[in-house]
């Protein structure tokens, strides 16, 4: 830039106008760059444009430009409240419940592997992978899915039968539907059974699982697809696509649960080099549904019979049936040709669960078009599965295969529409499993309450106390109403003196006052509960004497084993009976 040289000093006016436009790009600054310039420009003139940038310096913080921070979790990713961390937990018991009925273990893995372990895997999938950046000379990528590193740890550790399941998070550079359950971080939950078995009967444990999982979960109306690899390269065959295709056209013939068939016809014609010829008979084939008959018109097909491929798999598929209708899940599975999961390490049969019936209200999302549009979170894919028995053989350094079936369980998916299900829902979502407040009634009364809990987390009972000295009883009551919690154990200075603690059922308010004594040999107070049935409403009682919490309350004490008249370290204390007060 140059400067009037009359002008005192104007190379750090200058320097200094210039740096303010460039970050604010205010008039003032402008006005001044002007000025500098000017030939006619007077020393008063530039001391007052130096007062008004000294001013606009200070306001937008000095030399160092602040840097407009702005939180938020990255693309793909969310946090979780404890609502929505109370309905995951829930949905967690469900499906490992499941898999420990079913006889699976569980095993980890590391959340990043070699990228030489992962590449290969997936198909067209393989960039959606994460690649971490050189790290001491290895080349590393976040998991795509739990499979692989399944494949992997069989391999490496010469394991040859296991029934196995992992819930774990994985990582996908795909882009992210969130209203619908789709992330770039999310768990899976995986269940495998790998070794040399009769032909069929794990798979169909794992569909018997999916559609355990399903009913228990009670997210809506559901269907599981079922088909075979061996089928669907047997009907490309027949069809008259090259071999060096197969792989590719699978891929686009995954996409009919996204897609028309019309779209999905001008992919193979247009994109991957197919004849219109080939893709109409594909067409004819992938719009067939049914059950085990469907599998016994394509063993008389006549193109489909020349295959030896497609034979197998119809074959497996009738025998899959079977055992499908000795564990009565039938009414939910249909044969469908058009499945095709694109992932390359499918060798025989797979199966994907799909919603049919939107089991809450609709949500805003966006349309294939862009524009937006009304769609429910349950449509869609919730589990998906199926047979790989080469892949292990993969990481084997002598290629040894190991037969492997397993299914998926797609929980973010799951998770939305439990998540939407309890919104529109009533009833209240409890964030922790709190059984009893303590509260007090009076001031300084923080040491008793302090020794009660303390008696009631020893005796194994979920309880809570305010931290504050002085809190009010309307306010305990409230947090206890607004968390769910089923019982106050009250204290006052009335109560200290008669030796009793006030019981109170937060949902009725009725009452009752129990014995407060001492164990002989230990400083800390130990509650016994002993009901007067005059006071007690006989509704409470029942309350009281049905349920585990309060069953529990009744007889309060560091170790349960005491109130039975056992020995222990505390010494010999039988329970409070009770007694009916005439």
């Amino acid at each position: 830039m140059f400067l009037n040289p009359r002008c005192r000093g104007m190379n750090s006016l200058g320097m200094f106008c210039v740096r303010t436009l460039a970050v604010v790009g205010c008039r003032t600054a402008t006005r001044a760059r002007a000025l500098c310039t000017s030939p006619g420009i007077t020393v008063a003139q530039i001391d007052e444009e130096v007062a008004k940038l000294l001013e606009l310096k200070a306001k937008i913080g000095g030399d160092e430009v602040k840097h407009q921070f702005v939180l938020k979790t990255a693309k793909g990713t969310r946090d979780y409240n404890p609502k929505q961390m109370a309905i995951r937990e829930k949905v967690f018991n469900t499906i490992i419940s499941c898999f420990k009925r079913h006889g699976a273990e569980t095993i980890d893995t590391p959340v990043f592997e070699l990228k030489e372990t992962l590449t290969g895997k997936y198909g067209e999938d393989s960039k959606l992978i994460y690649d971490l950046k050189d790290q001491g000379g290895e080349l590393l990528s976040l998991r795509y899915d739990l499979t692989v590193p399944f494949a992997r740890y069989l391999a490496m550790n010469k394991i040859t039968n296991i029934k196995r399941y992992h819930i774990a998070k994985v990582y996908r550079r795909d882009n992210p539907a969130m209203t619908r359950g789709r992330y770039r971080e999310f768990y899976q939950c995986d269940f495998d059974i790998a070794g040399q078995y009769d032909a069929m009967i794990p798979d169909a444990e794992c569909l018997k699982i999916v559609y355990e999982i399903l009913s228990e979960l009670d997210l809506g109306d559901f269907r599981i697809k079922v088909n075979d690899r061996r089928i669907l390269d047997g009907m490309f065959a027949v069809c008259g696509v090259p071999d060096d295709k197969f792989r590719t056209i699978c891929s686009t013939v995954d996409k009919l649960d996204k897609l028309p068939w019309e779209e999905v016809k001008k992919e193979m014609v247009n994109e991957k080099g197919l004849s219109e010829e080939a893709a109409d008979q594909i067409g004819e084939y992938v719009s067939m549904q049914g059950g085990m008959d469907l599998a016994e018109r394509l063993l008389q097909d006549p193109k489909m019979s020349q295959s030896k491929q497609a034979c197998a798999g119809l074959s497996d598929i009738k025998l899959l049936f079977s055992y499908l209708q000795l564990f009565q899940v039938t009414d939910k599975v249909v044969f469908d040709l058009s499945l095709a999961r694109g992932l390359d390490y499918y060798t025989g049969i797979i199966y994907e669960a799909v919603l049919t019936q939107a089991g809450v209200a609709p949500v805003c999302t966006e349309a294939q078009n862009g524009a937006p549009g009304e769609e429910s979170v349950s449509v869609g894919s919730v589990a998906g599965g199926g047979r790989y028995d080469g892949l292990v053989g993969m990481f084997d350094p002598k290629g040894r295969k190991v037969p492997c079936v397993g299914v998926s369980i797609g929980i973010e998916r799951v998770f939305s529409i439990m998540e939407q299900k309890a919104e529109a829902s009533a009833e209240k979502v409890r964030t922790t499993e709190v059984q009893v407040m303590v509260a007090s009634a009076q001031k300084n009364l923080m040491e008793e309450k302090l020794k009660l809990v303390s008696e009631l987390w020893n005796a194994g009972i979920k309880a809570e106390v305010m931290y504050k000295k002085n809190p009010k009883l309307l306010s305990q009551l409230q947090h206890c109403e607004e968390s769910g919690i089923p019982l106050v154990a009250i204290l006052g200075e009335q109560e200290l003196k008669d030796g009793v603690v006030k019981l109170r059922v937060v949902a009725t308010r009725d009452e009752v006052r129990s014995r407060h004594t001492h164990t002989p040999r230990s400083t800390s107070s130990v509650l016994f509960l002993t009901l007067n049935y005059k006071q007690t409403p006989v509704h409470l009682m029942e309350t009281l004497m049905n349920t585990k919490t309060q069953r529990r309350l009744i007889a309060c004490h560091s170790s349960f084993k005491d109130l039975q008249g056992r020995k222990s370290p505390r010494g010999r204390i039988k329970c409070a009976q009770m007694k009916s007060s005439k």
